[in-house]
């Protein structure tokens, strides 16, 4: 008979988990207290224009691929992707104006006739970018950092041989200012820090390995946007024998002895001997386990970044905007300390432009586009979300209208938003946090917590709150992290 295993949360890291564990021959059961799969991975449509309402990048396909590997299914039969030729428009508050081109050539030429930035400083860039990720950055994705014995010999030795200190004591802030003349090219890639919602001003040099992931390997479109990404691993998930409970929030794990025994939801217990809970860590260890210990260690770590974000329908057609867009602030360091300092939003916030409607037809009506316009903010302490997001709202319209040289409010045919309130009722991250906890220090990553329990037996972790991070392609490997913990911890098997 198939062991029984439940997870909780149909995010991206709980399907992919719930396909993993079904090819492994577990018996899986999925809950989800939204009435549908993907987390944050969601959409809605309004007023003729459809919008992804939660990440909207896409890297490292090959992490989907690998699932559909593994289950024995042509992945062209669920989802179809093609490779975005401009990673993103980038916007300096001096006027200046680069195209991330994802030729690197072609990207090295711009930055140097756009920036003054000589060509070979970016290919150098790009280069240990790929070393790094390469040599330690594939270790710290593959394995979990609290099980040493996971490591073998030859790939501690190489990490090693590449690992420098600078990357390790230097801020990724003060490794861009070493690698570039620019200050608009060391701004440029400051920015991927925000990636797993940190501060490049106090975040390990160890991030410009993110770089390689958009600039190297390449930045891709799904086809019907990326909701795509959910839908496709949700069918594959029910494929290969998954059972979904939507509108069914867990209430509590069970546990004997010390070991899980099941959960309880819909005021109903449900056996077995292996739970995963794709919920924020937080959470878990307060709601489900009523464990305030636990609960209250999570928090010793510094929270992510959160996001404001307003869902516009534009009566425009921008042509000098594309998929990815940037506007820069013109203190990016004083944009930083009001976001993880203050607590608050910067006067001249830095804006985030997605705009699904430049790749394919039907997202938004004719001579018309959906933008995703998304600004970091801080974590949810107790501000005043209403007076900040009205006050927000009305300096990115001025900014906008000043770069693009017309009046954006007025352009503005449909409007919703999401704050970091909205972000944690919808999505139970913890204050908004978008990828749990920030990366502000050199010891970030071995303090994010791992992806078993060491006090529950049978109890596992994945998503953005636990090891390796947020985002989706790190969202995917902490399910194939869960999936080989579950292969070393039970070698019988599900069986």
């Amino acid at each position: 008979m198939k062991q029984e295993a439940v997870i909780i949360g149909a995010g991206v890291a709980g399907l992919a988990a719930s396909i993993r564990l079904g090819c492994m021959g577990y018996k899986v059961q999925v809950f989800e207290k939204n009435a549908f799969p993907g987390g944050k991975l969601s959409e809605f449509s309004q007023d003729g224009y459809r919008f992804d309402a939660g990440p909207s990048l896409f890297t490292q396909p090959d992490n989907i691929e690998a699932l559909f590997q593994l289950a024995g299914e042509p992945i062209a039969d669920y989802f179809q992707y093609r490779r975005v030729p401009v990673a993103c428009h980038y916007f300096f508050s001096n006027g200046k104006r680069v195209k991330a081109w994802a030729d690197k050539e072609r990207f090295a030429a711009e930055m140097e006739a756009q920036l003054g930035e000589p060509r070979e400083n970016l290919t150098q860039y790009l280069v240990k970018s790929e070393d790094l990720y390469n040599n330690v950055g594939e270790l710290f994705l593959k394995h979990s950092l609290n099980r040493p014995a996971d490591f073998s010999m030859a790939e501690i030795t190489k990490a090693l041989g590449t690992v420098k200190l600078s990357y390790l004591f230097q801020s990724l802030n003060g490794y861009n200012q070493h690698q570039f003349k620019t200050p608009e090219a060391a701004q440029l890639f400051n920015r991927y820090a925000t990636y797993n919602g940190s501060n490049p001003y106090k975040a390990p040099a160890m991030l410009s390995l993110i770089p390689h992931l958009e600039m190297n390997e390449g930045t891709f479109y799904p086809e019907g946007g990326m909701i795509s990404i959910a839908n496709a691993l949700y069918r594959l998930a029910l494929k290969k024998g998954v059972k979904f409970h939507f509108n069914c929030p867990v209430e509590q794990i069970l546990v004997t002895n010390g070991k899980v025994t099941g959960i309880k939801a819909a005021g109903k217990e449900f056996a077995a001997g292996l739970v995963v809970s794709n919920q924020d860590v937080y959470f878990t260890y307060k709601n489900l386990l009523q464990n305030a210990g636990l609960a209250a260690k999570v928090l010793k770590q510094e929270r992510s970044s959160s996001a404001l974000i307003f869902y516009w329908g534009i009566k425009h057609d921008f042509k000098e905007l594309g998929l990815h867009n940037i506007f820069f602030s013109a203190d990016y360091e004083a944009e930083f300390r009001h976001i993880f300092s203050d607590g608050t939003v910067f006067e001249d916030p830095t804006i985030y432009i997605n705009i699904t409607s430049k790749m394919e037809t039907g997202m938004a009506p004719d001579g018309c586009e959906n933008w995703f316009v998304m600004v970091n903010v801080p974590a949810n302490t107790g501000q005043d979300w209403g007076a900040l997001k009205a006050d927000t709202r009305k300096k990115v319209l001025d900014k906008l209208s000043r770069v693009l040289k017309v009046d954006v409010e007025n352009l503005v045919a449909s409007e919703e938003t999401l704050d970091p309130l909205s972000i944690e009722s919808k999505t139970m991250s913890y204050m908004g946090s978008l990828y749990g906890t920030s990366s502000n220090s050199k010891m970030a990553a071995f303090l994010r917590h791992p992806n078993f329990s060491k006090g529950y037996k049978g109890l596992y972790f994945v998503g953005g709150s636990v090891h390796p991070g947020g985002g989706i392609p790190l969202c995917l490997r902490s399910a194939a992290i869960m999936s080989k913990m579950v292969a070393t911890d039970f070698p019988g098997g599900a069986y």
